[in-house]
């Protein structure tokens, strides 16, 4: 599993923020790495930081609940 620094077992707030990013808007070295992809999810922690990126929004929430996070949708 990903380990989530930014979220320590002794923080009060589990929840984290998933939502739909443009591959465009990604850095280039990022971009190369989702070759055909229109956009990513990125899983942040409640601070905005980026603790994760996935290709589709069901893995997102998998990811997060894997590491005893609860995931909320920004739209």
């Amino acid at each position: 599993m990903t380990d989530f620094p930014s979220l320590t077992d002794d923080s009060p707030n589990r929840i984290v923020y998933v939502r739909s990013v443009k591959t465009s808007e990604l850095p280039e070295s990022i971009q190369a790495q989702a070759p055909g992809l229109d956009h990513v999810y990125s899983i942040n922690a409640p601070d905005g930081s980026v603790l994760a990126l996935v290709s589709d929004r069901q893995q997102a929430f998998v990811v997060a609940r894997q590491n005893e996070l609860s995931p909320v949708s920004v739209h």
